[in-house]
């Protein structure tokens, strides 16, 4: 399978002849990749692909540096495409709305029109419901359409791509060519949406060194320069070289360092958001298959190359949270390698404080599990799950059939977590880079030891202008205190931001670990690396560092204080050990792991799912 499609996208490329619109499938049969029919289309030796540019299509880059929006960053509209699988679209509807704008593309006739839809929704409860937070909300207001011709529901790889010009001070679409060959509609969409939204589109449909091919499932940006895909990105432009296609990123998107992963040998499709996904600048969320599994090794292997040659944009090592890549129930509960079709929860979307999950068949065990991972991963966020059993068989799920498109005028908050540290005595410094075009009239740090008596705050100080850097300084907090805390700024517009966006209720975090007064030098234990997985769910491996001989205790304790297990008690030899915990039978929540001598005794939280 892999073999051919490969050689497909290859002849995609090169092929040459004039597309009939007879060849046009059905909507509801179009799966995210080819379709058999576009498969035997390309196989003509007289086929080409379409040209859909015309004379209102900007195939230059946009100018001035560019930056692209990651998906966590505020979102202003989401689109949908109002064609097959309107049981899940109508669920996306409902969970997005509260939260910003869903733009829907429909023809504006017959049975897809607005009024059609509108009454749908409302039919279905949809409009004018009890959504979250729990208060009346007339999502009817949210709802919008945009009438346009189209081809399929996959709107994530054939829809526009927000970017940033000069940081924050205005939005541009970006457009890249899809190859499907019997859906010449899809690649006109980013232009409807742009003419509905007043934005200029730039399209990569120029040939030459501008054309490039690419969709919108295998493209994760950081929002910091950074982008990921799999060498599907490779194999689809097979007229150029790599450096050509950076080249291009960056002249369209600001990317100056392009992550590029080997694809998959069961994933048909071979777009990473079935396997992994950026959850903020320093945190990759990803589907893990039980051991040797289908897709199982490759994942791992790319992982650990990503982990091995890259750093996150603060110059520190990716953290990686595990969720499961499920079997299939539908087809005797197995997996991609046995027939199954690719179940995933990475393939989901972030909305502003929400996040929509796909859900399958009723499969409480996996979906639960997911749901309390994404919860853990992101909290504070109204985490919905969805279910998608309709798309998956299409090889697609959630984010496949969403697309965010940012503000005109982003707050832009980038700040890293505070690691846990041993200080009890020095104040910790929080910086985050703030930026608004019209500048930040002000920004406020909020922290507390506990949240059920509220946060204190202090202001924060433009410390760097030129790296739009603002500074503010939390009080020390003695060993054994988990400090929260989180970051607003308030722009010379008047608009606000909160980073996290679900603050108060979900924050930034870190633990004081503290010593008993022994300096680093004299300590038994050098440090406790941190424990992997975190969360945990099933065998959890604890490093530990220890200076010279003793005695001591490894145990876990729950967030009251009370021992939950002893992972271990006696001699603790000097020299790096890996400690060993199995969650599988602890309930889910919020643990600590403490390691404990005479002299000294380190602090760090756990997550079991």
């Amino acid at each position: 399978m892999n073999k051919i499609t490969t050689n497909i996208f290859l002849f995609a490329t090169t092929a040459i002849l004039s597309l009939s619109t007879t060849n046009t499938k059905a909507q509801t049969d179009l799966p995210v990749g080819f379709s058999k029919e576009e498969i035997e289309l390309m196989k003509s030796p007289d086929w080409q692909a379409p040209n859909y540019a015309d004379e209102k299509s900007i195939t230059t880059p946009p100018s001035g540096p560019l930056r692209s929006m990651a998906q966590w960053e505020e979102v202003k509209e989401v689109l949908i495409t109002w064609t097959s699988y309107t049981s899940v679209l109508k669920e996306i509807v409902r969970s997005v709305a509260p939260e910003t704008k869903v733009l829907i593309v429909c023809t504006g006739v017959s049975s897809n029109d607005s009024t059609s839809i509108k009454n749908y929704l409302s039919a279905t409860q949809v409009i004018n419901s009890v959504t979250y937070p729990p208060v009346p909300t007339n999502t009817i207001a949210n709802v919008g359409f945009i009438y346009a011709p189209y081809n399929s529901v996959w709107m994530r790889d054939y829809g526009p791509n927000a970017v940033y010009v000069n940081d924050v001070d205005s939005l541009v679409l970006v457009d890249w060519k899809y190859n499907r060959p019997t859906r010449p509609k899809d690649d006109t969409v980013p232009r409807s949406v742009g003419r509905k939204l007043n934005l200029k589109v730039y399209e990569t449909s120029a040939a030459g060194v501008n054309y490039l091919v690419n969709t919108g499932g295998n493209w994760m940006s950081d929002g910091l320069g950074t982008s990921f895909h799999s060498e599907l990105i490779e194999q689809d432009n097979p007229a150029l070289t790599v450096p050509q296609i950076d080249t291009i990123l960056s002249h369209y998107h600001g990317i100056t360092r392009s992550i590029k992963m080997p694809v998959l040998p069961f994933d048909g499709i071979h777009h990473i958001d079935m396997h992994i996904k950026l959850l903020n600048e320093e945190t990759l969320l990803v589907g893990e298959y039980p051991t040797g599994t289908a897709d199982g090794p490759q994942i791992e292997a790319n992982l650990q190359y990503i982990l091995s040659n890259f750093n996150s944009v603060f110059g520190t090592p990716y953290k990686v949270v595990r969720i499961p890549q499920p079997p299939d129930p539908v087809n005797g509960y197995t997996y991609p390698d046995n027939g199954g079709y690719y179940l995933t929860y990475t393939n989901a979307t972030i909305v502003n404080k929400t996040v929509i999950v796909p859900q399958y068949y009723n499969f409480v065990s996996y979906d639960s599990t997911a749901l309390r991972i994404w919860r853990g991963a992101m909290p504070g966020y109204n985490v919905v799950g969805i279910n998608s059993s309709s798309t998956i068989s299409a090889s697609g799920s959630l984010h496949c059939i969403t697309h965010e498109i940012g503000p005109n005028d982003p707050l832009l908050i980038v700040h890293q977590n505070l690691p846990n540290t041993t200080n009890t005595t020095v104040p910790y410094q929080v910086d985050a880079r703030i930026q608004h075009r019209t500048g930040i009239q002000y920004a406020t740090l909020y922290y507390t030891n506990d949240t059920t008596l509220g946060f204190a705050n202090i202001p924060m100080t433009l410390t760097n202008a030129t790296l739009n850097t603002w500074t503010g300084f939390i009080p020390a907090y003695p060993s054994g205190t988990n400090v929260f805390y989180y970051i607003k700024a308030h722009a010379n517009s008047g608009k606000e931001q909160l980073r996290p966006m679900p603050a108060p209720h979900g924050d930034f975090n870190f633990w004081v670990q503290g010593t008993t007064g022994i300096s680093t030098n004299e300590a038994v234990i050098s440090f406790m690396k941190d424990a992997y997985p975190n969360p945990s769910h099933g065998i959890t491996c604890i490093p530990v560092s220890i200076a010279k001989n003793t005695k001591g205790s490894i145990k876990l304790y729950d967030i009251l204080g009370n021992i939950v297990e002893v992972i271990y008690e006696g001699e603790m030899n000097a020299g790096d050990k890996n400690y060993f915990i199995n969650s599988t039978n602890i309930a889910a929540g919020a643990y600590f792991i403490a390691v404990e001598t005479p002299e000294v005794k380190l602090t760090q939280k756990l997550m079991v799912r």
